[in-house]
């Protein structure tokens, strides 16, 4: 029996859908350029983000789509046998239609991060919300080619996918678990991006990201804090940032017994709401107040200058400088600040 040639007899014959591969793809490759620079142009223009959402997730599959579109082109005007055209043809909608999901994949991922993060109250956005999105993309995309492409019944397939599911379910227990937790704690809105949190373990930090399997967290020192997401779901801890930023802060100033304690508690209030637009994050609303906590002490009479600040991180420098004015203040009006004295007695003792 004869085998059938593999390529034409005549090697010109390959010319034409060489020219034909060469002038698609040129062809392509012009007009994703000029499509692209008028897109960023655009942009540009108008401060819009889609130029730049799309430059970021369609440039690359672009090259591979006017690839695909030449192989077609040319091979429809080949003389191939037909069997090797057969195969080409499902070849290159595979190629396609898994390019296009990916390339769609991509473009939602990082439209929920560039979006999400300018709805007014939205949830802030996390890796593992572009995650889940991105695996539910590319879940229908492969049923779809499957269904469409190659025309399989999927009952079978998600019948074996079901039992293979519960076999790995119960060996990927831990991942599970912070997979789940990882997703109830982003969607809870208890814990967001930019959150600062502190664990009754004591981890603390603000958090940067939260993934399929942990949390990060930077801490004021700028090192990085991960915890298990199933740890985070099962803690008890404090966000400093809800249900609003504003914290409520104190300094205490010791004064001698000899001082009047309504003088004292007048300089003192008059100084806090001086300082107001004077030390940055000290606010005016609620205004500073003063108590005389824990009021006599051992030494000296104790006072406490209560104040609100506008966020976690204001805290540091507004009680150093507040520190500082009230001290100034108190030494201007010649108000005592003593210091603790201890005696010490000493017995000798005969031989």
């Amino acid at each position: 029996m004869r085998a059938l040639p593999l390529l034409p007899a005549d090697p010109l014959r390959l010319l034409l859908p060489m020219l034909v591969f060469v002038a698609v793809a040129s062809a392509g490759m012009i007009l994703r350029r000029f499509v692209f620079s008028a897109l960023r142009n655009w942009s540009g223009r108008t401060g819009s983000k889609l130029g730049e959402l799309v430059d970021g997730t369609l440039k690359g599959p672009a090259v591979l789509w006017a690839l695909i579109l030449a192989l077609h082109v040319a091979t429809a005007s080949s003389e191939l046998p037909q069997r090797y055209q057969l195969w080409i043809r499902p070849t290159l909608e595979v190629l396609w239609l898994w390019s296009l999901i990916s390339g769609t994949s991509r473009f939602t991922a990082r439209a929920i991060r560039i979006y999400g993060e300018r709805v007014a109250g939205a949830q802030s956005v996390t890796t593992l919300t572009e995650k889940l999105a991105q695996t539910v993309i590319v879940i229908i995309g492969l049923i779809w080619m499957l269904k469409v492409v190659f025309d399989l019944n999927l009952t079978p397939i998600l019948t074996t996918l079901g039992v293979g599911g519960l076999a790995v379910a119960l060996a990927l227990q831990d991942t599970l678990s912070n997979l789940f937790a990882g997703f109830y704690v982003s969607i809870s809105g208890l814990v967001r991006i930019g959150d600062y949190i502190k664990l009754n373990t004591g981890e603390e930090g603000y958090v940067t990201d939260i993934n399929w399997r942990c949390t990060t967290m930077r801490t004021v020192a700028y090192n990085l804090v991960v915890v298990p997401n199933n740890k985070l779901g099962q803690a008890i801890y404090t966000n400093y940032f809800l249900p609003e930023p504003r914290m409520v802060m104190s300094v205490s100033f010791s004064v001698g017994y000899d001082s009047d304690i309504d003088r004292v508690e007048a300089l003192l209030l008059d100084e806090a709401k001086a300082a107001v637009g004077k030390v940055p994050g000290l606010l005016a609303e609620p205004e500073p107040n003063i108590r005389f906590n824990p009021g006599p002490g051992d030494w000296s009479l104790v006072f406490q200058v209560n104040f609100n600040v506008a966020k976690y991180s204001d805290q540091f420098l507004a009680q150093s400088e507040l520190r500082k004015l009230l001290f100034k203040r108190l030494q201007r009006e010649k108000i005592s600040l003593p210091f603790p004295t201890y005696s010490v007695q000493m017995e000798q003792k005969s031989a």
